[in-house]
């Protein structure tokens, strides 16, 4: 990445210890720029913040506290984006504490295309994890980027289906990108930097602090369309993205779940303050309407011979998925996808009981 005098700018300013990012675009809005702010006299400074923040700004900041970004900006893979970038996500633009700037591995082009958050439980049941990996993957063959939070159980399943589909992941962490958190997902990392993105706020070498993961949860819905909660208890980190989401005027989503799972009770929770209850993916695209181009014909996950021998299989009498599997010799998933192509082509309803009818 090409390091000009205004990133680096943006870099010291975002250094200075203590300076949050309200009292930072007060002094943007006040100063101009970050290298005005830098450059003004304490007096100048003193209206705005306190005299310590003064006095670290007037102090600046050292070549030894900078040079880790600089270093790490020489891999082509790597990115800073500063607020007011071209590439800078502009549905973070309308949320009430945008970050003054994110450091991104991979991909710049994911930051603004249209996006859903898909969140739940680090301790996912099976159910669980194979709804957010196929809602994901359905969700980013019909173009939606999926962001998530790399976190064990639901969101690293997300993760794992969006990077199947062709609309791409973006994982946002709460530490610095030279590290992984958690370490057990080094290698969906090393993914994702390579098809999708990795993006934080944090400075590089923050550690995997508690206070950070709330933060960066208002950046996952913000920077989507929407949230989507497969499974959360009641006491989930879950619950502070969607209520983020909330705030932020997104759309909410959850996937309904056993009355006895309390798994299911963060989602039902949810439901009952108003949020969508979803039972397809096609539920999610009719719900977003015409907020992005869907790409109905990339759901299908499976050649036009399959979708006609599908069809020509189901017959016209209501049908479930398993016999559906033992016909077709396709897995649940390619069904899943296919079923939801016809669904949005009106060839195919689906039916109380999990049960599928042809129309046409």
């Amino acid at each position: 990445m090409h390091i000009d005098d205004s990133l680096i700018s943006w870099l010291k300013l975002s250094l200075i210890r203590g300076l949050g990012g309200e009292h930072a675009r007060r002094l943007l809005k006040e100063f101009g720029s970050p290298e005005s702010v830098l450059t003004a006299t304490a007096d100048a400074l003193k209206p705005f913040v306190k005299p310590d923040i003064v006095s670290a700004i007037r102090k600046g900041i050292s070549e030894e506290t900078l040079s880790p970004a600089l270093v790490w900006l020489e891999d082509e893979q790597n990115h800073v984006v500063a607020l007011g970038d071209a590439d800078y996500p502009k549905a973070l633009l309308n949320i009430a504490d945008p970050p003054l700037l994110l450091y991104v591995k991979g991909r710049l082009d994911l930051l603004n295309v249209a996006a859903l958050a898909v969140v739940g439980s680090r301790n996912a049941t099976p159910q669980g994890i194979g709804n957010a990996e196929e809602f994901s993957n359905l969700l980013s063959n019909a173009g939606l980027c999926i962001i998530s939070g790399m976190a064990h159980g639901i969101d690293a399943a997300a993760h794992r289906g969006a990077l199947r589909g062709k609309g791409g992941s973006i994982a946002v962490v709460g530490t610095g990108l030279d590290k992984v958190y958690p370490a057990a997902n080094r290698d969906l990392a090393h993914q994702l930097a390579r098809q999708g993105a990795l993006v934080s706020e944090f400075p590089l070498g923050t550690p995997p602090i508690g206070t950070n993961f709330p933060r960066r949860n208002r950046l996952i819905s913000g920077m989507s369309l929407g949230c989507l909660v497969v499974e959360a208890s009641q006491q989930s980190g879950s619950l502070i993205t969607a209520r983020q989401a909330m705030e932020q005027g997104r759309d909410v989503f959850a996937i309904p779940g056993s009355i006895h799972s309390p798994q299911s009770r963060g989602c039902h929770k949810l439901i009952k303050q108003g949020a969508k209850l979803v039972e397809t993916a096609e539920d999610i695209l009719e719900e977003l309407g015409g907020q992005f181009p869907q790409n109905k014909s990339d759901l299908m996950q499976g050649s036009p011979d399959q979708s006609d021998k599908l069809l020509d299989m189901m017959g016209f009498d209501p049908v479930d998925m398993d016999t559906l599997c033992q016909r077709t010799g396709l897995t649940v998933s390619q069904l899943s996808a296919m079923l939801l192509t016809h669904e949005l082509e009106n060839r195919v309803a689906q039916l109380p009981g999990g049960l599928f009818q042809r129309i046409h």
